[in-house]
């Protein structure tokens, strides 16, 4: 739905000579003009007015001086600098670029009709006046010489396997008499064919098509020959074919015409020679004539050259060069050059460029040369609130097809309607004014402006049929015409419609560089004229005009992409620098195709797409990826290369911001990326809206709600309380409903009547209900912008889902209780905790009493909405869980349970007492702390069932309390329970149960067992037992004890119950409790322990503990001195890769003293399968990599963690130590307590002077990054990674920290320093 609007044209008229242009080709190097009269070739340069070179071509005797000769193929050889050209008597020329000489390279007796040059520049074909075709090489060396007129049809013949006669074939609509139909004979072509032969090539060079008279019809045929010269194919007989004849570069089509007895057509033709579509000329069928057709480069528009077939008064003719274009298998006519009747302006030369695709040459008989340059653009309205119907203007020849997509999306060629005009339409413009943005203005060829608007008159909406109408068309006003004096067609360009009666437009200026701007008004003579009421020169070809409707700012941009500010609101008009808020000017660093402006942060910015899709704003460049954009009220949309369609708010970036957010890819759920079709471009966006309109590449429109672009318009709605609306737009395009509820839950739980209301509806209410989700989605489906506040929980600490179902609950059950009753019903459903009794009590009340209200529920249309929300089997067992059996059979009748699982079941059921069948009942459905409770009050005969049902489920705290503490019941539950702990292991537990319900004797067992002494003499006591027993038991309790190392507690037992000092004497000595020792021996009166048993205890004691520290000491140095082996050659092993590698080595920082990786280490780091381990195994784990085994990958690691176990169980021992040495002193062993005080002072001193040789700081503090002047971009990329790598293990964690020592403990004795 694009146009081709005119950016600038540059017309020369410097340019003089005898006789008139014949040929002229362009310069692809240096753009300058080839043209070849019929005296003379010249080289031109229109830009600058100047003769680059020339040369006379009658001097050399090429042609006559006469003027008659004729030049029939003109060439530019970019390869050889030379330009190589044909004359009709024959002869080849070069003329060189450099030298201006010319040089015949051969010659052809019989003349030459035509030459062309394959797009390679490697073969050229010459076709002579003896009907022949030569091909030669670049070098013109002859290839081959065929005759044009083959009888053979080619290699490309069709083969006819012979299915049936063409009698017996069928023919479709034309019916049988199509078979008796004789073919019609060919007419010979027009008497003012040329009879020329005309050849072109195909784009990749493969094959050219030959276009000539046949000599035994006079028709025209085409003929396709390949590279070598065979003929490939010959056309099928076309009645009326002429002699245009011009291959599509991308191959797929030739263009000729042909004129029917009824019009006038441009057809296409495959390779094979047969027809293949065409589009019909707006002429009648004798009106004009095809001089040429002409592709441009990317076969994106086709050049119809033509000419009146008759001349008018004035013996003159009319000349016209149309523009064509193809969307969608539709041709449209997009720009229509009237050259008028004047001979001398009519263009004898019209040729592509051949590197800039929409810029065309033309050469008039007047040595005039002009040069118009086209862009696309989208012609669509600029408005900006929803009065604004998002119009889109499509140029059709004489018409304009209008889509207003805010009413409906109808895909082209189709529109919404067609304003017919009187002449073709060149351009079109809408008014700029806000609240009639939907007025047009075209500029037709005629050089008229024509005046749409809406009929302000009160229509009906509706047709005589019924329909309604979807949109009205707009309706001629007023026709304007331009006193603008032009010398050459389309001089008035770039038209703005700014204001009512206020038009601007851009003409050439003075001189070639510079343009002038026209302020058009209504004549104060003449309503129907536009006279210049100001003019505004610009230094500089202004190649673009854009206007912003909210600020009225008119924007310049001229061809070598500098901006400027119109300022057209004051007297006298002027034009002034595009400056920025500090005052810089602002230019784009390469001219732009596409231009428009918005606002970024409140700055106003001109944003610019380039032919090379590189977005611009301003200077800066935001993307070189984009395909087009457009602005829609505070946001940027814009297709990308990469098939992505993205949408920023502007309001909320700034430029760079702006330029972050489009170099990067989109995180996952953000909402301003969205993928398209390959080729997307945007059309429009409607204002005030969410729909995005999209062209593909073969023509057709999708229609797509940016995610960016709707949940802004929701936020809105949902702002200004707007529930139904956003509640339509979000079901229908999928958004979940629950961010309605967590865009601002304090403020939807305030409105939520207001909500029910606009809702109206409880299918509605019950969907919203249905979709509520405990995720906020505000935090993970649509983030919300960074400059939206955060909204909190309306209520904390209570579910999402309970807090909206039981609003939503409340306000129906006020509202309305009959009409919402299925909405009630939902809430209670859709909870966290299913309300399903509560549901279905209200159901069963419904039936009892039923409501009598018009349109209210019944009772058999909730339950069965129930189950449409709820399981069957769940319902109907949550029914039998509200022991209603009326509830349960109306339950079950809706279900598709068969009465006979069902009624006997229930019928068992009624038959029992009343506390019996509620505890079957709840047992049925595995509630069994209420069948418990139901079952405790069915009498004494049920008991043995309740124990049976307690042990089974292991509900014996709950069964306890439902029995007093003094009844038998209480007692046998008790016992049970105890017996259940005993399995368990639980021994003391279950003592302390039977202990208090009096069962002594399993009492005293349980805590015997569990080696609870204090109660277990407590119980034996209580019995009573019997002295010796109670000894016998005590010593009992004192041997488990003594295994347990609780010595201190095993002499208790043994002095005060079993009555034996010795046997506790003995055990405090083995358990070294030497001072509670010493106080038995002088209690007992029994000093001959001292000699026999104390003493030599605390010697042993000396010597054990002199050598675990001697051992342990040589254990530490050990390891110490081997980690710091290790250490160095983990260093050595770093330095060397650094060499090797040099200072970039990104794997030099690996090898530091918090790595673990060794040099040649054939182990690796990471293991997957540890992650899906219990804890229990992956600390075990942790522990097998921390091997000390000399060579390991981690045996730096398991050194510090050894050492550190080391320092750990040596600093323990400082109480043990000192108690040690202090018997030793009380007995005079003065010697044994220094040498164990010096050998324990001494194993501290050297593990803390160590700490910090094994805990180095800089191993402590490797998790911070490491920056600084002396680190590289290697050491800090290492570092962050390291920081960003999954945290290490608690243990490994903990190998990196040193141990703490208690170096607060006094341990040490005064009395042997």
């Amino acid at each position: 739905m694009r146009n081709l609007k005119l950016l600038k044209s540059l017309r020369s008229s410097e340019l003089q000579g005898p006789g008139s242009p014949q040929c002229f080709c362009v310069r692809a190097d240096t753009g300058s003009l080839l043209v070849a009269s019929h005296y003379s070739i010249t080289e031109y340069d229109p830009r600058t007015g100047q003769v680059v070179s020339e040369a006379s071509l009658t001097a050399e005797g090429f042609l006559p001086e006469d003027g008659s000769g004729e030049v029939v193929g003109l060439q530019d050889l970019a390869e050889l600098e030379s330009a190589c050209l044909a004359t009709a008597g024959g002869d080849v020329v070069l003329f060189n670029f450099n030298t201006c000489k010319l040089e015949c390279v051969g010659s052809v007796d019989s003349g030459l009709t035509s030459m062309s040059w394959s797009p390679d520049e490697e073969l050229v074909i010459l076709t002579t006046g003896q009907e022949t075709i030569i091909m030669m090489t670049k070098d013109f060396e002859p290839i081959t010489e065929v005759g044009i007129h083959q009888d053979d049809f080619g290699e490309g013949k069709f083969i006819t396997v012979g299915w049936g006669k063409k009698e017996t074939q069928f023919h479709g609509s034309e019916g049988k008499q199509a078979a008796q139909r004789k073919v019609q004979e060919v007419q010979p072509a027009e008497a003012w064919d040329d009879r020329r032969p005309r050849v072109t090539w195909r784009g990749d060079g493969q094959l050219f098509a030959v276009s000539a008279v046949c000599p035994q019809t006079g028709a025209r045929k085409v003929r396709v020959w390949n590279r070598e010269g065979v003929l490939q194919a010959t056309s099928e007989p076309i009645n009326g074919l002429e002699q245009a004849l011009c291959w599509k570069p991308s191959g797929s089509l030739i263009a000729s015409t042909q004129r029917h007895p009824n019009k006038h057509s441009v057809v296409f033709m495959e390779k094979n020679g047969l027809l293949h579509g065409d589009f019909t000329l707006p002429f009648s069928k004798d009106q004009a004539k095809v001089k040429d057709l002409l592709w441009n480069s990317d076969s994106t528009c086709l050049a119809v050259w033509l000419e009146d077939m008759t001349a008018g008064e004035d013996k003159q003719v009319n000349t016209y060069i149309q523009l064509w274009v193809v969307g969608n298998y539709h041709w449209y006519l997009k720009q229509t050059l009237d050259f008028g009747r004047d001979s001398q302006k009519a263009p004898v030369c019209v040729s592509w460029d051949p590197e800039h695709p929409l810029s065309l040459h033309v050469v008039t008989r007047s040595w005039t040369s002009i040069t118009y340059e086209w862009g696309w653009t989208t012609e669509r309205s600029p408005g900006v609130d929803a009065t604004d119907n998002a119009n889109v203007a499509v140029i059709d020849g004489d018409k304009i097809l209008v889509t207003t997509f805010r009413q409906c999306v109808v895909p082209p060629p189709m529109c919404s309607f067609e304003l017919q005009l009187t002449s073709p339409v060149n351009q079109v413009t809408f008014l700029c004014q806000p609240q009639r943005t939907n007025q047009l203005a075209a500029l037709t060829s005629d050089g008229q402006i024509s005046v749409y608007s809406q009929d302000s008159g009160e229509e009906s909406n509706k047709t005589a049929n019924g329909f309604r109408k979807a949109s009205r068309p707009l309706t001629l006003q007023k026709t304007f015409r331009v006193t603008v004096h032009h010398e050459e067609p389309l001089a008035l360009r770039q038209l703005l419609w700014l204001k009512d009666e206020l038009f601007v437009g851009v003409s050439s200026g003075l001189l070639p560089t510079s343009s002038t701007l026209l302020m058009l008004r209504p004549a104060q003579d003449a309503d129907d004229t536009l006279t210049v009421r100001s003019e505004v020169e610009v230094d500089g070809v202004v190649v673009s005009m854009v206007h912003c409707s909210q600020r009225g700012t008119v924007a310049l941009q001229l061809e070598d992409g500098q901006l400027r500010r119109l300022v057209w609101d004051t007297p006298v008009p002027s034009v002034e620098d595009w400056r920025d808020a500090s005052g810089c000017s602002i230019n784009f660093p390469v001219p732009c195709v596409l231009t428009a402006l918005c606002s970024i942060s409140g700055e106003e910015n001109l944003l610019g797409l380039t032919e090379r899709s590189h977005l611009y704003a301003g200077d800066t460049e935001l993307a070189s990826n984009i395909s087009s954009f457009a602005i829609c009220n505070d946001f940027l949309l814009i297709t990308t290369h990469s098939h992505t369609c993205r949408c920023l708010q502007l309001s909320t970036l700034s430029v760079k911001g702006l330029q972050a957010a489009l170099a990067s890819d989109g995180v996952q759920n953000d909402e301003t990326v969205r993928r398209v079709e390959r080729g997307s471009r945007i059309v429009t966006v409607v204002p005030q809206d969410t729909r995005v309109i999209l062209q593909m590449p073969r023509g057709n429109l999708e229609t797509v709600h940016h995610r960016a672009l709707l949940l802004a318009q929701l936020r809105k709605w949902l702002d200004s309380l707007r529930f139904r609306d956003a509640f339509e737009s979000m079901r229908k395009l999928r958004i979940n409903l629950n961010f309605i509820y967590d865009h601002n839950p304090k403020a939807f739980l305030e409105n939520i009547e207001t909500f029910i209301t606009q809702l109206n509806s409880i299918n509605h209410v019950n969907l919203f209900l249905t979709e509520l989700k405990e995720e906020d989605t505000t935090s993970s489906m649509y983030p919300r912008p960074e400059s939206s506040p955060v909204q909190t929980p309306a209520v904390s600490g209570q579910k999402k889902v309970d807090v909206v179902c039981d609003a939503l609950r409340r306000a129906m059950e006020s509202m309305g209780p009959n009409k919402f009753f299925l909405s009630i019903l939902t809430a209670h459903v859709k909870k966290t905790v299913p309300e399903l009794e509560t549901a279905l009590q209200k159901v069963h009340e419904l039936r009892v009493n039923p409501h009598v209200a018009p349109g209210a529920v019944s009772a058999e249309e909730a339950l069965k909405y129930l189950l449409f929300l709820v399981n069957v089997n769940d319902l109907y067992e949550h029914s039998l869980g509200t022991y209603d059996f009326d509830l349960v059979l109306m339950v079950a009748e809706k279900s598709q349970k068969d009465p006979k699982e069902y009624l006997p079941f229930l019928n068992m059921l009624k038959s029992l007492e009343p506390h019996y069948q509620r505890y079957t009942i709840d047992k049925h459905l595995k509630r069994y702390r209420k069948a418990l409770h139901h079952l405790s009050k069915c009498g004494e005969e049920h008991f043995p069932e309740t124990l049976q049902l307690v042990k089974e489920q292991k509900l014996y705290s709950e069964a306890l309390r439902l029995y007093t503490a003094d009844s038998a019941h209480y007692k046998a539950l008790s016992c049970a329970y105890a017996e259940h702990l005993m399995e368990q292991q639980q021994a003391e537990q279950a003592g302390l149960l039977l202990w208090r319900c009096g069962e002594l004797a399993s009492a005293l067992q349980a805590f015997t067992s569990s080696s609870s002494w204090r109660n277990a003499i407590c119980v034996a006591q209580q019995i009573p037992l019997p002295p010796d027993q109670l000894a016998l038991l005590a010593r009992d309790l004192a041997e488990k004890l003594t295994e347990q190392r609780r010595y201190s507690e095993a002499a208790l037992l043994l002095d005060q119950y079993a009555k034996d000092c010795e046997e506790a004497i003995l055990a405090l000595i083995t358990g070294a409790v030497w001072e509670e020792a010493l106080r038995l021996i002088y209690m007992h009166n029994r000093q001959d322990i001292t000699e026999t048993n104390l003493k030599p205890a605390l010697l042993e004691g000396v010597s054990t503990q002199t050598a675990f520290l001697e051992a342990q000491g040589a254990t530490f140095t050990r390891h110490r001195t081997r980690l710091a082996v290790v250490r160095e050659q983990k260093e050595k092993a770093r330095l060397d890769m650094l060499d090797e590698d040099g200072p970039d080595c990104p794997d030099a920082e690996l090898y530091s003293e918090a790595s673990s990786v060794m040099t040649g280490s054939k182990y690796s780091h990471s293991n997957s399968r540890i992650s899906s381990r219990s804890s229990k195994n992956r600390r075990k784990a942790e522990r097998k990599k921390l091997s000390l085994k000399e060579g390991s990958p981690m045996e730096d690691r398991a050194l510090m963690c050894a050492l550190g176990d080391i320092i750990t169980m040596v600093d323990k021992m400082r109480e043990e130590v000192h108690n040690l040495m202090k018997a030793l002193v009380l007995f005079q062993f003065d010697k044994q307590a220094e040498k164990l005080q010096q050998t324990y002072e001494e194993a501290l001193q050297m593990m803390e002077a160590a700490v910090p040789e094994v805990w180095p700081e800089s191993l402590q503090n490797n998790q911070a990054p490491l920056t600084g002047p002396n680190s590289t971009a290697n050491s800090i990329m290492a570092s962050f990674q390291q920081q960003q790598r999954p945290a290490a293990p608690q243990q490994a964690t903990e190998v990196l920290m040193p141990p703490k020592m208690r170096n607060g403990v006094k341990w040490k004795l005064t009395v042997l320093t």
